[in-house]
């Protein structure tokens, strides 16, 4: 089987971290490289997270510091979600690898143009990166395969009522990315909310007995505190589902619909609107997913950490 080329967009906190872990052993992923964009916290913070991550387990791929304020909207980060590192809980030693010299968003239209048109991206932050991409090489949209993304909601929001936190940080990246015409697929936070790691699945990874095992422990024992969900002692590891529908589809229940992106600076600015039920009969321009079988999802998370070294 011939691997799915991807290059991972991502804010590293707490579940762009294990993304990363999953996405960097899975047999059927060439993980080309690693964009880093603001979000979750400033660039300052995320990129370094991001380094971290890969020296301390020993990976092989390059990583580029991309933008670090949305195009449009005044910046917002979840340091009260992420902790003042943008990645608390996990104690790595000092950081001796540097990122590449190259521009994300250079290394997006390189890597894109010079390709087959058989690349993924999948970004689990703010879309600031990509659209910028767009923006500045329109060229591209015909270059890239999919975008298989974590963020929006069909219902409600974490960052407002209405928005979800990787849209809500620039609104106007995403209405860039989600008008392209590339083939989109959505992990919302409907879903995303539900792939919940609690002490069980906390433990049974850390038994693992590898970096890897550990380092997820480590950081999802702060998330069952900082990100708990309805009162549950769990976190959820939301952009791993990005990755995970990626190679195994199969896992989840999906549904193709037409999806905007409120840009009106009202009470729903940063909405992903999802026509759930085609009452304008628009294109289907993204699949949603809906639902995800955890057992599964947990094994095949498993599987792949035992793969570090």
């Amino acid at each position: 089987m011939k691997k799915i080329k991807m290059i991972l967009d991502c804010d590293t906190g707490h579940d762009d971290a294990i993304a990363l872990m999953v996405a960097s052993k899975h047999p059927d992923i060439e993980l080309l490289g690693v964009t880093v964009v603001a979000g979750n916290s400033t660039l300052d913070k995320t990129l370094p997270n991001t380094l971290h991550v890969v020296q301390h387990l020993g990976l092989d791929v390059p990583v580029y510091g991309g933008m670090a304020k949305p195009i449009v909207k005044a910046q917002e980060v979840a340091d009260d979600v992420h902790g003042k590192s943008g990645l608390d809980g996990p104690v790595f030693d000092e950081l001796k690898i540097k990122a590449q010299d190259e521009h994300a968003v250079n290394y997006l239209i390189r890597t894109l143009m010079e390709s087959d048109g058989d690349i993924t991206l999948v970004p689990v932050g703010p879309l600031t990166n990509i659209a910028m991409a767009m923006l500045m090489e329109p060229e591209i949209v015909k270059k890239i395969r999919r975008i298989v993304l974590m963020g929006g909601a069909v219902g409600i929001g974490n960052s407002t009522p209405s928005a979800e936190f990787n849209i809500y940080v620039d609104p106007e990246a995403a209405h860039i990315v989600f008008s392209s015409g590339v083939e989109i697929a959505m992990m919302p936070l409907d879903l995303t909310n539900t792939a919940l790691a609690d002490e069980k699945v906390i433990e049974r990874m850390a038994n693992i007995g590898n970096k890897a095992g550990q380092l997820f422990a480590d950081i999802m024992s702060f998330t069952l505190h900082s990100q708990a969900v309805n009162g549950l002692s769990a976190g959820p590891v939301h952009d791993v589902t990005a990755v995970t529908y990626l190679v195994a589809p199969e896992l989840y229940e999906t549904k193709k619909m037409h999806v905007d992106i409120d840009l009106s600076k009202g009470p729903s600015y940063g909405r992903t609107v999802c026509d759930i039920n085609d009452r304008f009969h628009l294109d289907k321009n993204v699949t949603v997913g809906l639902k995800i079988d955890l057992e599964r999802f947990w094994d095949l998370v498993e599987d792949v950490l035992r793969r570090h070294i």
